[in-house]
């Protein structure tokens, strides 16, 4: 005898029919399950860049030209595009930056292009990364637009992201295909972050001469808090003088235009890397330049 459950789901839809809708359902699980792992004709990229000290990931899908004619024709004028290929373009910063002098808070975003013909194209970040493509894109979501001016290029089969111009706080992002590039500058605030990084090392680690010379280092090179600077090369000096805390010490004077005190500390310098440590030789000409160059400012 049936059971009074399997009676009830027969009487329910009948035996041929949940037979058949069982097995339909298996088929399609079956299908779902049997993906083959074959190319994408648009493969899927990932490029990362940090700026400073800050990580920028551009993630897409990169088209071929495959003989097509692209711009005003595959990738139509006027038209949003997704910048690449399948899903749409994603592009996030790990800290705020700015794109071409505009400002932009941390985060993911996706990336879309609309190309004109003569004229500026529109770079466009939108806050939903959800769409596939541009479908469904609404100009109500963008972060921001930007003008970009598209330049000619060498022949480039496959769409390519990629950076250039790389400096600690700037670089440019090339979006490169067929015969056109177009950028966006990227900069950053890697000051305020180091600053701020360096605070919180020198604190947990205070009497670290090492550290306090590379952090007024730091400073130094880059005309930053020269007074801080002051304070950090005369504390890491007190704890252990050498050669080259003692050299940054009489650079930061120079910057100060105190010459005559950076000369006198330039020498002491010197005089210990003679005494502690040979491999300052290497250094040794490159001061004596610093030198020469200080006392014709001097005197």
């Amino acid at each position: 005898m049936l059971s009074s459950r399997f009676s009830a789901l027969l009487l329910g839809c009948g035996l041929a029919g949940c037979l058949l809708t069982g097995r339909a359902t298996q088929a399609q699980t079956y299908a779902e399950q049997q993906q083959l792992p074959l190319p994408q004709m648009s493969p899927h990229a990932v490029v990362q860049q940090t700026v400073g000290l800050t990580d920028v990931v551009i993630d897409y899908h990169s088209p071929s030209v495959r003989g097509r004619a692209i711009w005003g024709a595959l990738v139509p004028y006027d038209q949003v595009w997704r910048a690449g290929a399948n899903e749409n373009t994603l592009i996030s910063f790990a800290d705020p930056v700015t794109l071409n002098g505009q400002a932009v808070p941390a985060g993911r975003y996706s990336f879309y292009v609309v190309p004109h013909d003569g004229q500026d194209w529109e770079l466009i970040l939108n806050r939903v990364t959800t769409h596939w493509g541009a479908e469904g894109y609404n100009a109500k979501d963008d972060q921001l637009r930007l003008k970009g001016t598209p330049e000619p290029a060498a022949m480039h089969e496959n769409l390519l992201y990629w950076f250039s111009e790389l400096k600690p706080n700037h670089a440019r992002l090339n979006l490169t295909w067929e015969k056109r590039t177009v950028s966006l500058i990227v900069e950053t605030d890697v000051n305020t972050k180091v600053l701020a990084t360096i605070e919180k090392t020198i604190t947990a680690q205070p009497k670290n001469w090492q550290l306090l010379a590379q952090a007024a280092d730091y400073l130094v090179q880059n005309s930053l808090e020269s007074e801080l600077a002051l304070r950090y090369i005369n504390e890491s000096i007190r704890l252990k003088e050498a050669y080259n805390n003692t050299w940054i010490k009489a650079r930061l004077l120079a910057s100060k235009q105190d010459y005559a005190t950076a000369i006198e500390v330039g020498r002491k310098a010197i005089k210990l890397g003679e005494k502690q440590d040979t491999a300052f030789k290497t250094q040794l000409p490159g001061m004596r330049v610093a030198l020469t160059e200080w006392q014709s400012k001097a005197y």
